[in-house]
């Protein structure tokens, strides 16, 4: 007997790969939160604040056509291309902390990306389409060819090979999020707008926040591993 009965009735043993990324995820959020939350207390020497360090990087680049805006929540602060827009959160926009003026220049990074026509920043915005549509439909195609047709049917192996586009997705967006960090360090850095031990503090923000990218692929990868253990093998049922 193959298939689900290879695995026992009772337990998937698999499923300690979706448990262990569950776990990775979990305390990569921990940290960053943690991290951000301890030196957020820590006022910056300038008295900057995030909105304003992120227009005199913007325009320290010269790019001028990039809206800094506020949005609402915590460390929601992101970079959108297509509206020209650094969305800097309520913890960021108007605080003068080390750790707000890390993440406000961690976001222009991305933005300095855009300008520059960085190639992997370009081919994380063309998988994106593909990459959310086959992350909804990998699951449903996958149990639907199973119910028609078991784990040889050619419909689940498209659905793996749909949820192997979310994968590349996380993949690529390690490159693109410690390029930005490392771009946002030499900037801070280089512009004065933070002293050395402050450059120091602002490292510890970005590289925690760093590792929520490295949790997210890794568990996204063992996703994948998973759905290859349980229907990628073409077991027969009997």
């Amino acid at each position: 007997m193959y298939g689900y009965g290879y695995y026992g009735m009772m337990f998937d043993p698999t499923i300690v790969l979706v448990l262990i990324g569950v776990v990775i995820t979990l305390a990569a959020s921990a940290k960053v939160n943690g991290t951000f939350n301890k030196y957020s207390h820590v006022r910056s020497k300038t008295g900057m604040t995030g909105a304003e360090v992120a227009i005199r990087l913007l325009q320290s680049q010269g790019i001028y056509d990039v809206t800094v805006q506020a949005v609402s929540g915590k460390l929601t602060d992101h970079y959108d291309p297509r509206t020209k827009t650094v969305n800097l959160s309520q913890s960021v926009y108007n605080q003068t902390s080390v750790a707000a003026i890390g993440v406000a220049a961690h976001e222009c990074g991305h933005a300095i990306q855009d300008h520059k026509e960085y190639v992997p920043l370009r081919l994380r915005a063309a998988i994106v389409p593909a990459a959310n549509i086959g992350q909804q439909i990998s699951w449903p195609l996958i149990l639907f060819g199973v119910i028609i047709g078991g784990l040889g049917s050619p419909l689940v192996q498209i659905g793996i090979l749909c949820f192997s586009l979310a994968v590349l997705f996380q993949l690529v967006t390690l490159p693109v999020e410690f390029d930005a960090s490392a771009r946002a360090v030499r900037l801070l850095d280089s512009t004065g707008i933070l002293a050395e031990d402050e450059v120091k503090i602002t490292k510890k923000v970005l590289g925690a926040a760093a590792m929520t990218y490295v949790a997210g692929a890794a568990s996204a990868v063992l996703q994948l591993l998973r759905l290859v253990l349980l229907f990628g093998g073409n077991r027969r049922d009997d």
